[in-house]
């Protein structure tokens, strides 16, 4: 019979080794991860990076209604909205689709021990939230000389730019920004429509105020 200590250091090596394999599967690009909203996850963000060397398909794009191909901001007027609609949001209507509602993943209290040890060796692990199933937007924003976009995964038909993206935007005031969105339908986390990306990305810009 295994001694107690024997089965927590059995169970630590386990979780441990659980850990590693999730880490190899998985490595995020290095821009990292972009900002989320709605009931986007980083899990259902992982599956569009798995993706994103299919090949390009526009023929269930979105259709981006702001901003408009060739629009200029001005450097001081407040953080824009931008809208698009898509095809895929007719998705929802089909039977046995529906809107997924964020929900924090439930606590195991089924094993108090293996529970307590897991939030030692993972104290992320409560942070995950359900698989994902509806469709997701990822817009990205090219800003010459920076290296990352700036960029969102969100669940809704529209971004209200947060001050800190619109903050990165203004600061390139007189370059030439463009914006691109990939959409996409997923089932548990598994793209099953998509993923679609507009055939052009959408310039605009951003105007130094005098």
């Amino acid at each position: 019979m295994k001694t107690p200590s024997l089965l927590w250091s059995t169970a630590a090596v386990a979780l441990l080794g659980l850990t590693s394999c999730s880490d190899d599967e998985v490595t995020p690009p290095e821009c990292g991860e972009p900002l989320y909203a709605g009931g986007a996850t980083d899990e259902a963000w992982r599956a569009l990076v798995d993706a994103r060397n299919q090949a390009q398909d526009s023929s269930r794009a979105v259709t981006l209604t702001s901003p408009e191909s060739g629009h200029t901001y001005l450097a001081d007027e407040a953080a824009p909205l931008w809208q698009w609609t898509s095809p895929l949001r007719a998705s929802l209507q089909r039977p046995g689709r529906t809107r997924p509602s964020p929900a924090a993943h439930p606590r195991d209290t089924g094993h108090p021990v293996l529970t307590w040890l897991g939030n030692v060796l993972l104290p992320t692990a409560e942070a995950h939230l359900p698989p994902y199933t509806g469709d997701l937007y990822w817009v990205k924003v090219q800003v010459p000389g920076r290296q990352c976009p700036v960029e969102l995964l969100t669940s809704e038909l529209q971004w209200q730019l947060d001050d800190g993206s619109w903050q990165t935007l203004r600061d390139a005031a007189g370059q030439a920004l463009t914006v691109q969105v990939l959409s996409a339908y997923l089932v548990q986390n598994r793209i099953t429509e998509g993923p679609y990306t507009l055939a052009a990305p959408v310039p605009f810009g951003v105007a130094r105020v005098r």
